[in-house]
């Protein structure tokens, strides 16, 4: 028998409805709003969704379990496109270094950054991993995310990215191989090597037992080349995996226009964009991902240039970066904070960079992002009375309850 539920008195409806493709422009503005909205929800699925007077009335609606959300917002469940949440402990005594002064490339050639991280995630068993990515994807629920990515990376040997991957999948994120986050010490000093090492023995692994949608790389001065990066995209896109880079974050190589050239998904950073960056991402299909978090911790200020690039007519969104080293965060609202207070987007670009653009750049915009008839019953309501007011408080979490596929998995409620 069909499980109907009714979401009524939504002060604002926030359906996000549009084009089925991300949004660009001045359609990063327009959130379709509802006021006094409604919601019909059969199996987990919207079917269908208006004025509380006209939903109300309906047959189907009238023997439905009811949900009144009195006067609060409601709003698509945030999509985090961009985190590395299977990693082990938090880094502390980097952040203390990085408190006393020491760069990120300093600490990272001290032992510190992602090969500490690597240690952990080698060093670790499957369920005390499973354990504490499980614990950031609740929290991440409590702050009103109903879908989140999770990158590999932190073990680059078979066995720990395999094992960080099947951990990814078991907590219920989008998983991403991220063989090509740093070189490991057994391949230190043969870049060239670890890449080959990966298209030939662990990207085969991964595609046949099918353990990851996207393959991602991080191409930047510590990490790997320009050349380097095309190989492994070249080798993963043989492989069948969708692409995504880590493109910009320090230094601009050319990533952007390597990920346009090869039809990546989207591309990720961009705090450091080189000369026509801006304009060739707004003339592709490729989705710009900004993560303002990772600036904000560590120190910097030197954002990625967001107005420039929804003016110009780039598709962006926003994820959390979720990391241990430099944005330890599952926080959506405060990313749209400071979306808004640092890289002058307005809330509802910020809202719309959070959902449907996010759900897009993860290939999951038929799915997920809006609230629409047909598409699943991930949303969040909020106790606020205006949208506006999401990233105006920052730092405060104002998620009432989150829902997934027409259930509840997070509420202030317990």
């Amino acid at each position: 028998m069909s499980k109907r539920l009714l979401l009524r008195g939504a002060r604002q409806l926030l359906t996000l409805r549009g084009p089925s493709g991300p949004r660009r422009g001045l359609a990063m503005g327009e959130l379709g709003i509802i006021e006094n909205g409604a919601l019909l929800i059969e199996d987990g699925r919207i079917t269908q969704v208006g004025p509380s007077r006209r939903i109300e009335n309906l047959e189907e609606a009238r023997r439905a379990e009811e949900l009144d959300v009195a006067g609060r917002v409601v709003m698509p469940g945030f999509v985090d496109s961009h985190t590395h949440l299977v990693y082990g402990p938090p880094r502390l005594i980097d952040y203390e270094l990085r408190l006393a002064g020491k760069s990120y490339e300093e600490i990272a050639k001290s032992g510190g950054g992602i090969l500490s991280s690597m240690t952990a995630v080698r060093n670790w068993a499957s369920p005390r991993l499973e354990r504490q990515a499980a614990a950031a994807v609740s929290d991440a629920a409590r702050h009103g995310t109903t879908t989140i990515e999770a990158k590999s990376g932190y073990g680059l040997d078979l066995s720990s990215e395999v094992k960080a991957l099947k951990v990814a999948a078991n907590v219920g994120a989008v998983p991403t191989f991220l063989g090509a986050h740093v070189v490991p010490p057994e391949f230190a000093g043969r870049g060239d090597d670890y890449v080959g090492w990966l298209i030939a023995e662990v990207m085969p692994q991964v595609a046949r037992r099918k353990l990851a949608k996207f393959a991602d790389v991080y191409c930047d001065r510590i990490a790997f080349s320009l050349q380097q990066t095309r190989r492994y995209l070249e080798g993963a896109r043989a492989q069948g995996f969708l692409l995504k880079l880590h493109a910009n974050q320090f230094t601009p190589l050319g990533a952007v226009g390597l990920g346009v050239e090869m039809g990546a998904v989207s591309v990720d950073h961009l705090e450091v964009m080189g000369p026509g960056e801006v304009d060739l991402l707004a003339r592709s299909r490729t989705i710009a991902t900004l993560l303002p978090g990772s600036v904000f911790h560590l120190g910097l200020d030197r954002y990625a240039p967001a107005r420039e690039l929804i003016e110009s007519g780039a598709a962006v969104a926003l994820a959390t970066d979720f990391n241990p080293g430099t944005s330890p965060t599952c926080s959506m609202p405060m990313v749209m904070s400071l979306a808004c207070a640092r890289m002058r987007m307005t809330p509802a670009e910020a809202v719309t960079a959070a959902t449907i653009n996010g759900a897009h750049a993860l290939k999951l915009g038929a799915e997920a992002g809006s609230l629409e008839p047909g598409k699943w019953a991930d949303m969040v309501v909020v106790d606020l009375d205006d949208y506006r007011e999401l990233p105006y408080y920052f730092g405060v979490n104002h998620v009432e309850l989150t829902m997934k596929k027409g259930e509840v998995n997070a509420s202030k409620a317990g």
